[in-house]
């Protein structure tokens, strides 16, 4: 792939900035160009430090009585210098410039705020389509080696156990599979750096992975995502476990298989 996002793109995303269709076709970019995730990713990591930068100061609860005591002081020592005839102008001059203060307070915050909430969100997304495109790579490379699982077995018995003190966590296994699946076998791998395990599965002829790793603070997609190279990516989350599953089969035959596999966990 020789087309890239535009610098425009890319801003605009990490921005939230984009409508609906554009979103749409820059994630299923994302989903194919890794040069653009990396990049989608570094920007959507700027706007967050920069909005967290902006959050250092937080307004107190009692800011507004703080500030309204402030005045009345203000206006009570002006009052006393100049005199009665000073006052109306002191008072309206003293005032106006709280006033103004206060509003350019709040409207600093809020635009930190939605900053704040714009970058979270693009963020999640850069970040599940980097972890979409390295479960897809895996899974081709699992499919081109053609080789033998670390562990073989149909047996979940035998493939559950074979993870102790491999992995931090701990996962249950369907004992029925939807009509024409079976488990084949399994493989310790890492996501993101993260220990996990990949579960090998057969839907008729063709061949799906299901990737299991304790659960993380990230946002997931829970769903059906896009065609990543030819391939659907289904994820979801248990109250312990992050799961992604990845396949060329028919989405509703992958759901299917995801589905029996969430709620074993539960």
């Amino acid at each position: 792939m020789t087309d890239h996002l535009p610098v425009s793109i890319l801003n605009a995303l990490a921005d939230g900035e984009l409508s609906a269709d554009q979103l749409a076709a820059a994630n299923e970019h994302l989903s194919q160009c890794p040069s653009c995730t990396s990049d989608a990713l570094y920007q959507s990591l700027l706007k967050s430090a920069t909005a967290k930068a902006g959050q250092r100061y937080a307004p107190t609860p009692n800011l507004h009585a703080r500030l309204a005591l402030r005045i009345r002081g203000e206006l009570s020592l002006q009052n006393s210098r100049h005199g009665d005839n000073a006052c109306p102008v002191v008072r309206n001059s003293s005032f106006y410039g709280w006033a103004a203060a206060v509003a350019l307070l709040l409207i600093s915050v809020g635009i930190t705020l939605v900053q704040y909430n714009w970058s979270r969100s693009a963020t999640a997304s850069a970040h599940y389509a980097a972890l979409a495109t390295e479960v897809c790579d895996q899974h081709i490379a699992t499919l081109a080696a053609n080789s033998p699982p670390e562990v073989i077995s149909s047996d979940r018995h035998t493939v559950k156990p074979w993870f102790q003190g491999k992995l931090p966590f701990s996962f249950n296994l369907p004992e029925n599979l939807p009509s024409g699946t079976t488990l084949d076998g399994a493989n310790l791998t890492y996501i993101h750096g993260r220990p996990t395990a990949q579960l090998l599965y057969s839907v008729g002829k063709h061949r799906a992975s299901v990737y299991l790793q304790q659960r993380s603070e990230d946002k997931i997609a829970n769903g059906i995502s896009p065609d990543h190279s030819g391939f659907y990516v289904v994820s979801f989350r248990t109250r312990d476990i992050d799961g992604i599953a990845v396949s060329d089969v028919d989405p509703a035959r992958l759901s299917d298989l995801v589905s029996m596999i969430a709620y074993e966990q539960e």
